[in-house]
């Protein structure tokens, strides 16, 4: 018995820097766990889908987490392993979400990065003062289950999917979080109708230039944001935005705004999305998981609910 006793003694002193190592390379370096399950933001760790946070301001959802992708190599140790080339089709071309029917996934933002840097944005008077008043008074209209049109589309937590229907010569993008809206990219030829009717996320017609998808937009509503931070626009907004798929978990988002009647001047920024593999779309009730107070009444004590706030 004593020597048994022994024998298990000095086999769990050999055994355990072994596992401890194991262990950290999965925390540092490995696969993480799905995003859902690595906390709801607004300071809510472990906050179902059904409990998460609408938007908030320290990311809401999942955009800080590690999740698929590039999830690993945080806070030191071992780096990530590089990721796989972008999936293609049969054809070379490549694809903007899933490669199988069976695979799920979603692009989720890179944390809060403004569109572009706000000292090089070329701003009239009226709308630089109109940003820097949203930076104090984050009343936001997403916040209040408005659709968001534009960069603010893919700074919305939990993330979005892409579609693409080869048939119907359409890509559709669809929001997770938010108001569960989604939008259309026409991919047919055809060109913006004459009589059209503003809305949030526009008239999308889509082409390809290599392996960049070019989306030409107009007819917006000026009832959302272009960013997180605010950046106004008016419905002169014109964008042409640029979706590249760099590898298996990266996506290159650039956009061009040319709204004469906010900027003087048009102006590009943009930021990659990452690939949360194995994510799909999941029921959100916008209304119901709104935690953002602080984005319903920024630096008063209330908000009015009589009229209706378009900030």
């Amino acid at each position: 018995m004593r020597n048994g006793f022994a024998l298990l003694i000095a086999g769990a002193l050999f055994l355990s820097p072994v596992l401890g190592e194991s262990l950290l390379g999965q925390q540092q370096g490995g696969a993480q766990p799905p995003a859902s399950q690595q906390g709801g933001g607004q300071g809510q760790p472990g906050a179902t889908p059904a409990a998460a946070p609408q938007d908030g301001r320290q990311g809401g959802g999942r955009q800080g987490g590690g999740g698929g992708g590039r999830g690993g190599g945080r806070g030191g140790g071992r780096a990530a392993a590089p990721a796989a080339p972008a999936p293609r089709r049969p054809d070379g071309r490549v694809y903007l979400g899933a490669a199988t029917p069976k695979q799920k996934g979603l692009w989720l933002p890179p944390g809060l990065p403004p569109l572009v840097d706000a000292k090089i944005v070329p701003f009239m008077a009226w709308s630089k003062g109109v940003f820097e008043d949203r930076l104090k008074n984050e009343l936001e209209p997403h916040t209040r289950c408005k659709a968001s049109g534009v960069a603010r589309q893919f700074l919305t937590p939990y993330g979005v999917e892409m579609v693409e229907l080869e048939d119907q010569k359409r890509i559709y993008i669809f929001d997770v979080g938010g108001p569960h809206t989604f939008r259309t990219i026409f991919m047919d030829g055809r060109e913006h109708p004459k009589d059209l009717v503003p809305s949030y996320y526009g008239h999308n017609i889509g082409h390809w230039e290599g392996d960049t998808l070019v989306v030409d937009t107009v007819g917006f509503v000026e009832s959302f944001w272009l960013d997180r931070r605010g950046t106004p626009h008016t419905d002169k907004l014109h964008t042409t935005e640029k979706f590249t798929r760099l590898d298996a978990a990266t996506m290159k988002y650039e956009v061009t705004i040319d709204d004469p009647g906010a900027y003087t001047a048009p102006f590009t920024g943009g930021f990659n999305l990452r690939w949360e593999d194995g994510t799909e779309l999941f029921e959100y009730v916008c209304q119901e998981a709104n935690y953002a107070g602080e984005l319903m009444v920024g630096t008063a004590e209330s908000v009015s609910r009589s009229t209706s706030i378009v900030p």
